[in-house]
């Protein structure tokens, strides 16, 4: 095992995924310390600083890659664990774009009403108590929120030679925006090119189930991870892994086709870890079965579905790629003395 950075200057950062040459090559098993930026390059500084005003749109969630890991193939599968991730600075950023969220007219839902105001809150972080200082714009309310931290973006290159803009999330996953992408998470993606060509960022200090708004916490992040390569096991969409629940993904629009592909893939991985067959494994999953909403708002929606692991009683995904991967992230803290 190795432990490498990847710390990208301001032109270093990638805006798709596909076609780009790897920032660094890694091995099965590696860690990488990698700090992202936030969505906006870093450019919104204050509550009176408008994105429109100081982004380039055609820039907006830059993320820190691509990763090569050697060996990989199409065919293949990375699991991703997150072993930290935490602000890089004591401040974030969420704003209303006029065209985008999901309660306003937006590109792909035209609709006659006048666009919303561009409003942006200015959070300060106190990264020693974990919270975020939420304040009103028109009123005295405030309000102290606990930290969560996440990426809203990961993924690999897609199949085909495709290149795909990191603001479309689908089977190679991209910006999926689920608050189950942190610390403690093992990302499965399926491996489309050689190399997977990994990249992540779009760090969300926290952010609601189904980013509603449209944005997070926005903000820069420094994160760990440890990266695993699992030979012929590529899921049909991005799945997740913690110490209580599996959890499958769909990505597309309409939501509920994303929804009906999370929960088709969720039963037939259950069937899979169980020995089940495909009715008895639907029966299971549609009673203890969640189902939050990563976003609704992204040019495609992901749902996510989810299935405690109790359930699924001695069963291990991926022959323990998360046990493993867990175990390495202990012994990077206890090396690093971080808790």
């Amino acid at each position: 095992m190795s432990i490498h950075e990847l710390r990208p200057a301001a032109t270093d950062y990638a805006y798709v995924f596909g076609g780009t040459e790897p920032k660094l090559q890694i091995r099965s098993g590696d860690i990488v310390e990698v700090s992202t930026e936030d969505c906006f390059g870093g450019r919104v500084r204050s509550a009176q600083d408008r994105p429109s005003e100081v982004c380039d749109f055609e820039k907006l969630n830059p993320v820190s890659g691509p990763i090569a890991v050697e060996g990989a193939e199409p065919g293949d599968m990375l699991a991703v664990h997150f072993i930290d991730i935490r602000p890089s600075r004591p401040s974030a950023v969420s704003v209303t774009f006029p065209y985008f969220g999901a309660l306003t007219s937006s590109h792909e839902t035209p609709t006659l009403q006048q666009p919303l105001e561009e409003r942006v809150w200015f959070y300060d972080l106190d990264l020693d108590r974990w919270t975020a200082h939420f304040r009103a714009h028109t009123s005295e309310y405030e309000l102290e929120l606990p930290l969560d931290p996440m990426h809203g973006v990961v993924g690999v290159a897609p199949s085909g030679g495709e290149v795909r803009l990191v603001v479309t999330p689908s089977s190679h996953g991209g910006n999926m925006d689920s608050p189950e992408v942190r610390r403690g998470t093992t990302l499965y993606l399926p491996v489309n090119v050689a190399g997977a060509m990994l990249a992540l960022g779009d760090g969300h200090a926290r952010q609601g189930e189904g980013e509603v708004i449209g944005t997070g916490l926005e903000c820069a992040m420094n994160s760990v991870i440890a990266v695993e390569l699992v030979k012929a096991a590529a899921p049909a969409w991005p799945r997740y892994e913690n110490d209580d629940f599996v959890m499958s993904t769909g990505s597309v629009r309409p939501l509920e086709d994303a929804f009906r592909l999370s929960q088709k893939d969720l039963v037939e991985w259950t069937a899979s870890l169980t020995g089940m067959d495909l009715l008895d494994a639907y029966q299971l999953v549609s009673q203890l079965g969640l189902a939050p909403a990563a976003n609704v708002c992204d040019p495609n929606y992901t749902m996510v579905a989810k299935l405690p692991k109790w359930a699924l009683r001695d069963a291990e995904a991926y022959g323990g790629a998360h046990r493993r991967l867990r175990a390495a992230a202990d012994a990077y803290r206890t090396d690093h003395g971080t808790s």
